[in-house]
């Protein structure tokens, strides 16, 4: 299917590693120019030929930047103000349960994933509106509806974004702007990882058991979901294949939110 994307230009936050990059990889497969951005540059900079050696022809633009800092949010928005499609995917909320984290902690995490996404939308929505078309997908994650208390912060900001999502979707299509958003479940990244990681090591004193904390889990078909999946459906949401879809957040979870068991 063709989802007529081609010459599209969109903005990939996190497009270094882990769904940002697939994302990435999804996006230009479909022949769209892409501006990439994430905090390190060697990284950018492998994944922008990596895209120009797999898509002939599609420009690639890399963005050093840390989304925590409002300073980075405004001056990416500037530089990116033409895109028409915006992905926000860029946050790393560690695992925890209340008594374990700090308001540190909290703050920064919530900087770079909660207001980092609501900055972003606000920046790239006032300019979509002008030209009355665009779409801003989030990516969220299932833990803002399967909450999980050893995972306090990100079931928090999750929740929250996707109230803001939903919100937000639901009258932007008025001004021909379309906003979405897509949940996660666990995903095999470096990131899913890391907090299976943290849970073992509050489990059973040590990290190295987060294999067994990933069968544990129960998961459908007996394993994590490949970026890929998540990447693909990204794609067609912000295709004109999805053209009267906004307001909503898909989960991508292989059935596990309401998995019992």
């Amino acid at each position: 299917m063709d989802l007529g994307l081609k010459g599209k230009r969109a903005l990939v936050t996190g497009a270094s590693k882990g769904i940002g990059w697939a994302v990435a990889q999804a996006l230009a497969a479909e022949g769209c120019h892409l501006d990439i951005a994430s905090r390190g540059i060697e990284a950018l900079e492998k994944a922008q030929e990596t895209l120009r050696q797999s898509a002939p022809g599609i420009d690639v633009r890399l963005h050093r930047v840390d989304l925590s800092r409002l300073d980075d949010q405004e001056s990416l928005a500037r530089v990116c103000s033409e895109v028409d499609i915006l992905v926000n995917n860029a946050g790393s909320n560690p695992a925890g349960q209340l008594e374990d984290t700090s308001d540190p902690v909290w703050r920064d995490s919530w900087n770079l994933k909660v207001f980092g996404y609501i900055n972003l939308c606000r920046s790239f929505y006032r300019s979509m509106k002008d030209r009355r078309a665009g779409v801003i997908l989030n990516i969220i994650g299932y833990a803002g509806e399967r909450l999980n208390s050893r995972y306090i912060i990100g079931t928090t900001s999750n929740a929250a974004l996707m109230a803001f999502t939903r919100s937000v979707g639901s009258l932007s299509t008025d001004f021909g702007v379309r906003v979405v958003a897509v949940n996660p479940g666990y995903t095999a990244t470096d990131r899913a990882e890391i907090v299976l990681r943290t849970i073992s090591e509050k489990q059973f004193g040590h990290a190295d058991g987060w294999r067994d904390v990933e069968r544990d889990l129960n998961l459908p078909f007996g394993r994590m979901a490949q970026p890929s999946e998540i990447a693909n459906v990204v794609a067609f949401l912000v295709s004109p294949r999805a053209s009267y879809v906004s307001g909503t957040i898909v989960t991508v979870d292989g059935g596990a939110t309401n998995r019992n068991g």
